[in-house]
């Protein structure tokens, strides 16, 4: 019994140590500072892209976003950019053609091909475009005062100065129509108001480009007519401006743009009946 104890007591005795964590890790880590430094970042590209859209003009824009375009062709004949690309700017217009949807169509627009380095026109180029609006402008208003027919055709017209030129807007009212209802047929309403801008537009040199616009139908239609009818009645405006003696080569363009650009925010409203004529910028 004696020899047991003196064994066990040169047993070295065994000691748990158990530790308690501080609980800091969470403030004192560095976990934290990533989010904030990712947080920052996002709210910097946000500003940046805030000041670059009050910044650029459409035709700049247009030019940003088809550069970024993920269509557009990385190859030898078409990259899109310089560089390693071996591709073109996006502000180039006078050398080959890009082959997908880039900064340069085979046949570009007016609307879609850049105007330079800064997509601006020279300070007098953009002076005598402004005054040639202008005048146009003040033609269509001065007529509203020969006689009530003419009041009758200022109401039915409102004009606006975009980057891509005037843009003349003809459009129906709820006592007064520009077609027969559902057709491409003018209303001798249409035909004197087109009549008078023909003869106001032969004063200037500028392009045309015609936009047909319907509402929306109050029903779903199997097949909707309204790509077609769009466009048929911007095909009847150019017609009636060349009957009223435009020259045909100065229509650059006709769209029919269905109900897809409202011009009030109740899509089934007449007003969206409309059709606009845009004096091109040179």
């Amino acid at each position: 019994m004696v020899v047991e104890m003196s064994a066990q007591s040169n047993v070295a005795p065994i000691i748990i140590k158990k530790k308690k964590s501080g609980g800091g890790d969470g403030h004192h880590g560095g976990a934290w500072k990533v989010a904030y430094a990712d947080f920052v970042t996002a709210m910097m590209a946000f500003f940046l892209l805030m000041w670059l859209l009050n910044a650029t003009t459409e035709k700049q824009r247009k030019g940003l976003a088809d550069y970024f375009s993920p269509s557009i062709p990385l190859s030898r004949v078409s990259g899109g950019g310089n560089g390693a690309f071996s591709g073109d700017s996006m502000f180039t217009e006078d050398v080959k053609p890009q082959s997908g949807i880039g900064a340069t169509d085979e046949h570009p627009t007016n609307a879609r091909q850049a105007q330079g380095a800064t997509g601006l026109m020279d300070a007098s180029e953009q002076s005598a475009q402004e005054e040639v609006f202008r005048v146009v402008e003040e033609e269509l208003k001065g007529l509203g005062g020969e006689s009530m027919v003419s009041t009758d055709l200022a109401r039915h017209i409102v004009t606006r100065v975009t980057d891509e030129g005037l843009i003349i807007e003809l459009f129906e009212t709820e006592d007064a129509a520009l077609f027969e209802d559902g057709t491409a047929e003018p209303t001798p309403l249409f035909r004197d108001l087109v009549r008078m801008v023909a003869r106001v537009s032969g004063t200037v040199a500028n392009g045309i480009a015609i936009g047909g616009h319907i509402r929306s139908q109050p029903v779903v239609l199997a097949k909707n007519p309204v790509w077609e009818l769009s466009h048929a009645r911007a095909d009847a405006a150019r017609q009636l401006l060349e009957s009223g003696g435009l020259k045909s080569s100065r229509i650059h363009r006709i769209t029919g743009y269905a109900d897809r650009t409202l011009a009030v925010e109740n899509p089934m409203r007449v007003r969206n009946n409309r059709v606009e004529i845009t004096l091109l910028r040179k």
